[in-house]
């Protein structure tokens, strides 16, 4: 886990969190995703059921750990889950790592923010030995995290690692070009993802997004 929180603590922490999910990205990029079987917003859009079922599976994961059952974790519980994952952080270091992921600011991981917890240790955390039944619960959808990845390559046209606006707009109409998307659903659906309203979506916007445009808690 020292790979995701050695540069957390400056006052850059999610500039340089996001800069390492970039980073990671387009190594996935370079050495993953060569032949990509997303050729159209279709191919990703026919997924949608296979991804909602699989990550309201790690529900019970987030369940287990949310020891007060209000619907969200708290540092204390993210301590805990930390722990159990035997990943060892300082105390600033779960701070940080639970205000990241807090995308909302409701100082309370939810449901979709814990997905995205999941996905960032998915990604940056360092492989370890050990085997328990929260490990083996991430290696699970470890290949569902690597797709929604895949779906990010996919709109991430000039391969830097974010999303902007001519990205998506230009992705939507290029891969339906019978059926272009009107230029206002290109532009909401950007606007969703762009948290911070700085014209860019990072890959930690974009799977908070993802999430939700999949549906993830409709039928909740």
């Amino acid at each position: 886990m020292g790979v995701i929180m050695s540069c957390i603590g400056k006052s850059s922490k999610n500039m340089c969190l996001d800069d390492k999910i970039e980073r990671k990205i387009v190594e996935m990029r370079r050495y993953k995703f060569g032949q990509s079987k997303l050729k159209s917003v279709d191919s990703i859009v026919m997924m949608f059921p296979m991804f909602k079922e699989r990550l309201k599976t790690l529900r019970g994961m987030f369940e287990q750990y949310d020891e007060d059952s209000n619907g969200s974790i708290e540092p204390n519980e993210l301590k805990k889950f930390l722990e159990h994952l035997e990943l060892h952080l300082k105390e600033k270091e779960i701070e940080n790592l639970f205000e990241y992921c807090d995308l909302d600011g409701s100082k309370g991981i939810q449901f979709n923010e814990f997905i995205v917890l999941l996905c960032l240790i998915h990604l940056l955390a360092e492989p370890s030995s050990s085997v328990n039944s929260s490990k083996a619960g991430l290696e699970q959808v470890g290949e569902i995290f690597n797709t929604i990845v895949e779906a990010f390559v996919f709109f991430d046209q000039n391969g830097d690692g974010k999303l902007n606006k001519k990205d998506m707009i230009r992705t939507l109409n290029e891969t339906n070009p019978r059926e272009r998307s009107p230029a206002r659903i290109s532009k909401h659906r950007f606007q969703e993802m762009d948290w911070d309203k700085n014209g860019q979506v990072t890959f930690r916007e974009f799977l908070f997004g993802f999430i939700n445009w999949v549906g993830i808690e409709a039928d909740e």
